[in-house]
């Protein structure tokens, strides 16, 4: 079923997604402060792990776990808030936009 503008019936709509694409943006910097506390505790795992292989190993098991635990942190944070997002502009925001007449709209 196409979406049709309520002032100018035209069938050219584009979701806008504002929503998402901040809260998602706030969930990668929140997660990503998450992520430097998961970081260190990978960096410690890391270097317990790698100490196995002598110093160098030691230093990249420390290097690959810090990486890890703040990408961890920061991929689970954005996509939390990618579905906070949603629900804001599904049940909120004027989420559509017409592109012949640029008219925004939200659909109930």
């Amino acid at each position: 079923m196409a979406i049709h503008c309520p002032k100018c019936s035209s069938t050219l709509i584009t979701a806008r997604s504002m929503g998402k694409k901040v809260c998602c943006g706030i969930g990668i910097v929140a997660g990503g402060a998450q992520g430097v506390s998961n970081a260190l505790k990978g960096a410690k795992i890391g270097g317990e792990v790698g100490a196995f292989f002598g110093p160098s190993g030691a230093f990249m098991g420390r290097f690959a776990g810090a990486l890890i635990g703040a990408m961890i942190g920061g991929v689970s944070g954005g996509m939390a808030g990618a579905q906070v997002g949603e629900i804001i502009d599904d049940q909120v925001l004027d989420n559509y936009e017409c592109l012949q007449c640029e008219y925004v709209f939200r659909i109930d």
